[in-house]
């Protein structure tokens, strides 16, 4: 699991939105986890494919409380391998800060 910002956070000049437009228009063929993908809250977000999504996530174990918030610490993804990033002149740190 991770937010769109985290994910926004490895590119720079991409923001969460940019992220949630982007995973909003892939489609299942390119293979891509989108429905991993969450608002910061760790809700799913309002969308035509929502109810997708929510059943996704729980199909594959991931719980939600009363509040429907996922529990981070079910699966969050940890990114990319640190050495990836500094291959692309990008900074590690950058995707945990706030």
């Amino acid at each position: 699991m991770a937010s769109y910002g985290q994910i926004a956070r490895y590119v720079p000049g991409v923001t969460a939105r940019m992220v949630g437009y982007a995973l909003a228009g892939i489609g299942d063929k390119t293979g891509i986890p989108w429905h991993r993908v969450v608002n910061a809250k760790g809700t799913v977000s309002p969308h035509q494919g929502a109810f997708e999504q929510r059943q996704r996530l729980e199909a594959e174990g991931i719980q939600f409380n009363a509040r429907d918030q996922l529990d981070w610490s079910q699966a969050l993804w940890p990114g990319p391998d640190p050495l990836l990033l500094l291959g692309l002149g990008l900074d590690p740190e950058d995707a945990f800060r706030t």
